[in-house]
């Protein structure tokens, strides 16, 4: 595999070569989508800045610097001690093979996504995503530490004085990304080429089944808070490349709008899929989903309105969940 920087170049020959007498490609989510079809890789990235970080090391080889998004990181030998401090790095180290030794819980039904529960029960807790324990982290002894910029922003130099330690700029839409930077820093490039690979045919496959061309709704209740999510979310990007549309109040550069249960008129839409966010339905979901309100919407009365698992939708992020999210689709729109 051609390293970043020379993969982009190529890619831009290819581009240049090809695209006489045809217009150029508009960017149909506006963050700078980058087709991938050269050097083995089929999937889309959706975060231009995000593609920037990574390694230019040839596959596998160490030493090597980590270009991420506090700096860079210069990693001597292959990691085998990795600490992940969300559940998108978690979902990640795990879909390239490796199992961590340690990981930040989350505010779901089980502290981690339940998809995931089986594969780490040897797994040691760090704390919280948002209180993290940096003794609990010191005490394993990491030879990695992989986080985000939003999340833990300001233990970056705590962290990174315990362990090597590569950011990404943020969790959710720019999952592919993420991963492919995870990949990097584990020097498990080839790996990462697979798993995305793998994702972007299953894509195709549920893509080819579905009736229609139905309007996708994406609802979340959160503590006292009601959200429709955006283009610029983790299931935004994966309904993007099943190419299923969006209503107009959605089909947005946000990661989500709020909106309040008066207002969940605002959800309909051919099909609404729905959630909570921690353990079980909200009070929210349970006072909107047993109104009037609710039973008027089109989706509902349909019976297209389908509560779907929090933990693999919204709080998955990494390629083993996108897989499940693909699942669900496939089985209620195929």
């Amino acid at each position: 595999m051609l390293s970043r920087p020379k993969w982009t170049i190529a890619v831009a020959l290819v581009l240049l070569v090809t695209a006489c007498g045809q217009p150029a490609k508009p960017s149909s989510s506006g963050v700078g989508d980058t087709e991938v079809a050269t050097g083995g890789r089929l999937f889309a990235t959706a975060d231009a800045e995000t593609a920037k970080l990574g390694s230019d090391a040839a596959p596998g080889v160490f030493p090597r610097t980590v270009k991420h998004s506090l700096g860079e990181t210069k990693l001597e030998k292959k990691p085998s001690r990795v600490v992940v401090l969300d559940s998108g790095e978690l979902d990640a180290v795990l879909s390239l093979g490796l199992t961590p030794v340690g990981m930040a819980t989350t505010a779901g039904q089980s502290g981690v996504p339940s998809y995931l529960a089986d594969r780490v029960k040897t797994v040691q807790t760090v704390g919280e995503i948002n209180n993290l324990n940096l003794e609990a982290i010191t005490k394993l002894n990491p030879d990695l530490i992989l986080g985000s910029k939003l999340r833990a922003n300001d233990l970056y130099p705590q962290l990174s004085a315990i362990a090597p330690t590569v950011f990404s700029i943020r969790p959710g839409f720019p999952w592919k990304e993420n991963t492919l930077l995870v990949a990097d820093a584990l020097g498990l490039e080839t790996q990462a080429d697979t798993v995305l690979n793998d994702y972007q045919k299953r894509v195709n496959e549920v893509k080819q089944g579905i009736k229609g061309t139905p309007k996708i709704s994406l609802l979340r209740f959160l503590s006292g808070n009601i959200r429709l999510y955006g283009n610029l979310s983790f299931i935004g990007v994966i309904l993007k490349d099943v190419g299923l549309a969006r209503p107009a109040n959605q089909d947005i550069n946000e990661l989500a709008a709020q909106i309040s249960k008066e207002r969940i008129d605002q959800a309909d839409a051919d099909w609404i899929f729905y959630s909570s966010y921690g353990a079980g339905p909200s009070p929210d979901e349970k006072a909107v989903t047993s109104s009037g309100l609710w039973t008027a919407l089109g989706a509902v009365k349909a019976g297209h309105a389908i509560p779907v698992n929090d933990e693999v939708w919204f709080l998955g992020l990494g390629p083993v969940g996108a897989m499940k999210v693909l699942d669900d689709l496939k089985k209620h729109l195929a």
